[in-house]
């Protein structure tokens, strides 16, 4: 039988295309042509003052230099994440305290924030696991309340939204991922989202090593020199001409995700449930970006099964992220709460294969072994 790949980018001929031109253009490094077209493109689809950025893990390091995060201030952060929503944060010395996730899906409680905030909390990082909203009212009730900024980690939520509004447009500061395990990709690459108009010239600084430099080329200094802290965040224009050419193809890819996703439900979410699992579910305020079709186990054992029989019949399946309250680093930082349902999480899902060029077929064999291997 043909191997599946878990994943497998999407590369059409205008990619190569763009790419080529770049190459021929004679300008390669940051913030070049393909970059503002880039931006003009965010713009056009919402996301309003953008920055191109490296990866997603930059973008997140850039708003914890925006909000001045350092040693005595706490973040409170899911502990169901990838390591670069922390890892920002414990760059600046602050004390992260993570939160359990909810009990329905894995984004994070906001009965689990509300029981963190004290004095010294700094900031509330949000993570729209799948590219599903976190309950943003809520966690924005709180926020506001106590004076806190919100960062949007939303690295898996490009075309998603919470009550029409884009995600990472909701909290002060957010961060997209083009990685190329994403729904959009430059290969490596991420995005800086930013609320504030003064902070949005901050940003622009720290991007450019500290300096002033676009200032500079704008004309607004007659020389640029280090007016802050920085570092080097800007992507080749390279990547911007690949990424502009799947942010021009966004409608056609994210239309074979979203088919691909209803092959899956279709074919499992009725049926899933005889054998303990369950699929994703999607609550009123969201909407669904196709980024992932997952599973719930009903323990690590059964998982397990399904991972390796999945593996047996050549389709490449996964679970994600282990608890960051219990990881190598970590663990011996934790205050020794419980998190069950992060634990949970950890312990039982697994995601199916899902991309652009996954055929109707392929999807249905895929669902057809989940349903064999769970019966067996």
């Amino acid at each position: 039988m043909t191997s599946i790949p878990f994943n497998k980018p999407s590369v059409g001929q205008r990619e190569l295309d763009y790419v080529a031109e770049c190459l021929r253009g004679g300008k390669h490094s940051g913030d070049g042509p393909f970059t503002r077209r880039c931006h003009e493109a965010f713009r056009a689809m919402g996301l309003g003052r953008t920055l191109l950025t490296t990866s997603c893990t930059d973008a997140l390091e850039m708003t914890a230099l925006l909000l001045d995060v350092g040693p005595g201030d706490e973040i409170i952060l899911p502990s169901f994440t990838f390591v670069s929503s922390a890892n920002a944060f414990a760059l600046r010395g602050a004390t992260l305290r993570f939160a359990d996730s909810g009990i329905d899906d894995p984004n994070i409680s906001p009965e689990a924030i509300e029981a963190l905030i004290t004095p010294r909390t700094k900031a509330i990082v949000v993570v729209h696991y799948a590219g599903v909203a976190c309950d943003m009212d809520r966690i924005g009730d709180l926020a506001r309340h106590h004076g806190i900024a919100i960062v949007e980690d939303a690295a898996q939520a490009i075309d998603s939204y919470h009550r029409g509004r884009p995600l990472g447009t909701i909290g002060d500061l957010g961060a997209l991922s083009f990685h190329d395990t994403k729904n959009i990709s430059s290969g490596e690459g991420g995005l800086l989202l930013v609320r504030d108009e003064a902070m949005q010239q901050r940003a622009e600084i720290i991007r450019e090593k500290g300096t002033n430099r676009s200032a500079f080329f704008r004309g607004e200094v007659d020389k640029y020199g280090w007016v802050d802290v920085g570092s080097s965040f800007l992507p080749s224009d390279v990547l911007a001409a690949y990424l502009l050419a799947q942010l021009e193809r966004i409608e056609e890819i994210q239309g074979r995700r979203r088919t691909i996703w209803d092959v899956y439900d279709r074919a499992l979410a009725s049926r899933v449930d005889a054998y303990g699992v369950r699929t994703a579910r999607l609550p009123d305020w969201a909407t669904n970006n196709a980024h992932m079709f997952y599973l719930v186990c009903a323990d690590l054992p059964q998982r397990q099964r399904l991972i390796d029989g999945l593996r047996a019949a050549g389709i490449s399946a996964a679970s994600h992220y282990l608890s960051l309250h219990s990881s190598p680093y970590f663990h011996r930082f934790h205050d020794g709460r419980s998190l069950p349902n992060s634990d949970h999480y950890t312990d039982t899902i697994v995601r199916l294969p899902l991309f652009a060029d996954l055929t109707d077929a392929q999807a249905d064999q895929v669902a057809t072994h989940v349903l064999d291997i769970l019966s067996a």
